[in-house]
């Protein structure tokens, strides 16, 4: 949000401009304590200190709300993590990096609790294509790391599939059984260890003659 301002002349002060990242940061908050149905623009204007007015200058309805902030959830916890790992140049660092990342961000359950109200209203006209699009970038893009350590493209994408669905599964635990994941940083590095060790473990079947 931008700083507030000093009319020059009177020195009264002017309220914040508020931008459509501030909306859009809102609704994601608003998202994460009460669902998708707690995005309302009154709400949010009063939670902002602002009027509908500075809402309708930047969107021209809820929908176009809703449509912009799961487009920035997507940018901020799909592409943006996906950047930061591929700083890493080997592929071994990166899986062990993408690992821990999405993992441990579960311990910050607010971290997650966007991703479970769109989970939630999965059937939403704006959250489907976005939620399925995701889904399918992050399973994808750990089949390619699977897939650069040497595994056949099947097998890469099965095991992406493993990794996707254990992150999807210890976020719902984190949000409805917390106490019953590793609590001190020290056993989460370990959790996350032996999950790495589980995911790259070598395929026990024998190799067709």
């Amino acid at each position: 949000m931008s700083e507030r301002r000093v009319k020059r002349g009177d020195g009264k002060r002017t309220a914040p401009r508020l931008t459509a990242d501030d909306w859009t940061s809102a609704a994601l908050d608003a998202m994460a304590g009460g669902g998708l149905a707690a995005v309302a623009v009154e709400p949010l204007a009063a939670r902002l200190g602002a009027t509908k007015g500075s809402f309708y200058w930047h969107f021209a309805n809820r929908d176009a709300l809703i449509e912009a902030a799961v487009l920035r959830w997507e940018r901020e916890h799909t592409e943006a993590v996906i950047g930061h790992v591929e700083a890493h140049p080997d592929p071994l660092a990166r899986l062990r990096l993408l690992l821990g990342l999405v993992l441990e961000s579960t311990v910050l359950q607010e971290d997650n609790s966007v991703e479970l109200a769109m989970l939630a209203t999965a059937d939403h006209p704006h959250v489907a294509p976005v939620l399925a699009r995701v889904t399918e970038r992050r399973v994808a893009y750990t089949a390619k790391l699977f897939a650069e350590l040497g595994w056949p493209a099947d097998e890469a994408r099965h095991r992406a599939l493993l990794a996707v669905t254990a992150y999807l599964g210890h976020a719902q635990m984190a949000h409805v059984a917390p106490g019953t994941l590793p609590e001190t940083e020290a056993d989460r590095d370990r959790y996350v260890e032996q999950m790495f060790r589980l995911l790259t473990a070598p395929d026990p079947r024998p190799t067709p003659t």
